[in-house]
């Protein structure tokens, strides 16, 4: 058989095995396996599958992980995501949808210490959905505006996404780190601006403002800036690696809840095992993903693609759309993970080529794939939401993301006219 011939029944039983609800990692690694050994034979194969599992297991640059998921469970164990949103509250709460402004606020602190859009919308939702439906919010505005803001968590660093995205393209992943800082900010303040806008008739008027409370709330929000502060500065400083400072995140994230009482030696074991549950997922993912990356190579995919794609002619920017275009259609079936671990290496090869930093590439992709995240049929952070409130159904909360997404769709546009906004701070990095 040729190449190609290969290369598309690969694809074909990929996509009929994730139908199935076969394991994404699982899927690609046999598909890898078996196309690498239809293109070189059987030995080969097999070195393949006894060599490169070891060789990601114990990559240096991966091990920063599992350090940010321990950080982001620790955060969550110890209460951090309660005093984000107290804080929130305490500053914004005398505004009409002040409730809604905070739990916006209180997703980019949290994702500022977790990484995880899926445990962002979670946390957030056991959080505020209560108050907000205490306070006479309608369900549509309460699930949508913490579904929306649980998106920032794969946004602003520190981002296991972009980790992948930077093992996957062999960019530095300090560097993409800080790259989220600036669209994390603008879409914080994009999605409270479309709070204002789209829902702020609709939501009920605050309380008066107490600045004493104001300020004392800040105290409960030292630990967060703390923790953002020896992982993001310290990399763009310049002063440890992104792996370096995922330990230290960890690790100050465990002292930081031992002295103020909240983390105790039963809770950091229950800690350490669920970050070790989720590590092993994103593990087999990746191995996976090395696996299929072989198949792709031998068949020449992204070569092929890359071709085609420039064949059109239609331009940089054309074939930009084009690309992202594809994601958003990817995203109605796949999760971001998945869809930056399958898609990325098959189209990376073509932004080079165009000419587009990667950096700011890896951006756009992330805001891309947020889309996924909100959007239905899949929409993980709609069911996530839906989990844990059960009561209102999917259909209520997709309505009640519709000028979220339609936010997002305009902050893509300005990232994509206007890159200094994410190269801006990189830039000072070189």
């Amino acid at each position: 058989m040729s190449a190609n011939l290969i290369a598309i029944l690969g694809f074909v039983a990929l996509f009929g095995m994730m139908i199935l609800r076969v394991p994404i990692g699982v899927a690609m690694g046999l598909v890898g396996v078996g196309g690498f050994a239809a293109m070189t034979g059987t030995r080969p194969a097999l070195n393949l599958l006894a060599q490169s599992p070891i060789r990601t297991l114990t990559d240096f640059n991966l091990t920063l992980i599992p350090f940010f998921i321990l950080m982001g469970v620790l955060a969550t164990n110890t209460g951090l995501s309660k005093e984000l949103f107290r804080t929130g509250r305490s500053w914004l709460g005398q505004f009409r949808g002040g409730l809604g402004l905070a739990s916006i606020g209180a997703c980019a602190g949290f994702a500022a210490i977790c990484g995880s859009s899926v445990a962002t919308a979670a946390t957030m939702t056991k959080i505020a959905y209560p108050e907000m439906k205490e306070a006479g919010y309608p369900d549509r505005a309460a699930t949508g505006i913490i579904a929306a803001g649980g998106t920032l968590g794969i946004l602003i660093p520190p981002s296991v996404v972009l980790a992948i995205y930077g093992y996957i393209t062999s960019q530095d992943v300090g560097v993409l780190f800080v790259a989220g800082v600036l669209p994390g900010l603008l879409a914080v303040v994009m999605y409270m601006l479309c709070v204002r806008i789209a829902y702020g008739r609709q939501l009920p008027a605050g309380g008066a403002f107490v600045l004493r409370e104001a300020l004392a709330s800040l105290r409960d929000v030292w630990a967060v800036l703390l923790l953002f502060a020896s992982v993001i500065l310290s990399i763009y400083l310049g002063v440890v690696t992104a792996t370096e400072a995922a330990a230290v995140g960890a690790v100050l994230t465990a002292v930081i809840g031992f002295v103020r009482g909240r983390l105790t030696p039963k809770l950091l074991m229950e800690a350490l095992v669920e970050a070790l549950r989720t590590s092993a997922a994103i593990y087999v993912i990746l191995i996976g993903a090395v696996l299929f990356g072989y198949f792709l190579a031998v068949t020449q995919v992204p070569q092929n693609v890359t071709a085609f794609l420039l064949g059109l002619g239609f331009g940089p920017y054309g074939t930009l759309l084009l690309i992202l275009g594809l994601f958003l259609v990817m995203g109605c079936f796949l999760d971001a993970m998945a869809m930056i671990i399958l898609m990325v290496p098959i189209v990376f090869p073509v932004i080079v080529q165009l000419g587009f930093d990667p950096i700011w590439f890896g951006i756009i992709v992330v805001l891309t794939v947020e889309l996924a995240l909100i959007t239905p049929p899949v929409g993980m952070n709609v069911f996530v939401i839906n989990s844990i409130v059960p009561r209102v159904s999917l259909p209520t909360i997709f309505a009640g993301l519709i000028p979220f997404v339609l936010t997002d769709i305009i902050r893509l546009a300005l990232l994509i006219m206007f890159p200094a906004i994410v190269m801006f701070l990189p830039d000072t990095m070189r």
